[in-house]
């Protein structure tokens, strides 16, 4: 779960790290009234999306009067930015900058454990460098046993400065920001840029907070952020049904019972040139109510052209998933093609009941991927 820059800043003060105070805006005549408050002449101007590249885009633009303001705030509420429209931004109090410098904290799996990341070469390009100078880019495994003392933040701080005043602001702020990430069962804590100021100080000029959604139930007010996008909401919805999705973006639909063999099924469908539209996995029951379910869901996405149903039957026998899904199909108008795989126990009588029935049936999963790979190219 993804939280908005004012929303983990919010989180960054209670935990003591230094940000730059602002005000969040829904309109001009709000962004004036916040002006009025800082009482200062120069503002940052952010849109507050969830997502990043903001500052690229044309989210983030300083205004030095009354009149700079009413015109970046009038143009970037509305903003489209990559995918979400912007209907708040941050008024925020500018910052004199002598420097900027990344700091994260991160769950890494290679090294299963919070990775501490810091780099000289923090700001807007920070993804070029990591993607072209990755060795600009340090990287400090966290044993989770020890944590980030004293001594470790010391070490990590030299990494960006050599003045010790600075080293000793920069280290208090990597501790707090790991208590932080652990209080909050956080997957992503980062500051991008944390900046020096020409008089010496060190703070915090954004923030962006990831969580891990399985520990959300541990965080209420923290859940209680949650804005989720029209993608979210379908998995949502499949997770209250009793199954998982992932929306892909291709054509081919995917039903499956079983988490491993949906990542087969996805795979098959690239090495025979189609493109997967989601990851279903239904699980193991033949229960009409959630082939119907399911179907809805998948039928729902105005990109899936055809749907392929990969059933493997080990406990659950393929006839009894055969008449789950006539059942399913009796409530539900199916007006694109569907292709059925039954294997595993019963699968004959299961393809069986299924002969002679409009649907695709195939006996393999090469055969299934093939011919609904075929299906649509075929369209």
């Amino acid at each position: 779960m993804k939280i908005h820059e004012y929303q983990a800043k919010e989180i960054f003060a209670q935990y003591g790290i230094p940000v730059n105070s602002g005000y969040l805006c829904h309109n001009v005549e709000d962004s004036i009234k916040a002006y009025e408050k800082m009482d200062r002449p120069t503002v940052v101007v952010k849109a507050q999306v969830l997502s990043g590249g903001r500052g690229k885009a044309g989210g983030v633009k300083l205004a030095k009067d009354e009149i700079e303001l009413r015109r970046h705030t009038a143009n970037i509420l509305g903003m489209n930015i990559k995918g979400y429209t912007v209907d708040r931004v941050l008024i925020a109090q500018a910052e004199d900058i002598a420097a900027e410098y990344y700091v994260s904290y991160v769950v890494d799996r290679n090294t299963k454990s919070t990775l501490l990341m810091l780099s000289k070469a923090g700001g807007v390009d920070i993804e070029e460098v990591a993607r072209d100078t990755p060795e600009k880019i340090h990287k400090i495994p966290i044993d989770p046993f020890i944590g980030v003392p004293d001594y470790l933040a010391r070490e990590a701080a030299f990494l960006l400065f050599d003045d010790i005043a600075q080293v000793k602001q920069t280290a208090s702020i990597l501790q707090k920001l790991y208590k932080l990430f652990v209080d909050t069962d956080a997957s992503l804590a980062e500051i991008n840029p944390l900046i020096l100021t020409p008089e010496g100080n060190i703070v915090a000029i954004d923030a962006k907070m990831t969580f891990d959604d399985n520990a959300l139930y541990r965080h209420p007010k923290i859940a209680s952020l949650f804005e989720p996008t029209e993608e979210e909401k379908k998995e949502l919805f499949a997770k209250n049904k009793g199954f998982s999705y992932v929306n892909l973006g291709g054509e081919i639909g995917c039903m499956v019972n079983g988490a491993g063999l949906a990542m087969a099924t996805m795979d098959m469908i690239k090495l025979y040139g189609g493109n997967p539209a989601n990851f279903l996995d239904i699980g193991g029951s033949s229960n009409p109510n959630k082939v119907v379910e399911a179907m809805k869901l998948l039928l729902s996405d105005k990109n899936v052209k055809v749907v392929l149903i990969n059933i493997f039957g080990g406990i659950t026998r393929c006839d009894d998933v055969a008449t789950g899904l006539l059942e399913a199909f009796r409530q539900i108008d199916a007006k694109i093609p569907v292709v059925i795989r039954l294997t595993g126990t019963n699968e004959k009588e299961g393809r069986a009941l299924l002969a002679g029935t409009g649907l695709h049936v195939a006996e393999t999963m090469s055969e299934a991927t093939k011919k609904a790979v075929n299906l649509v190219l075929a369209q």
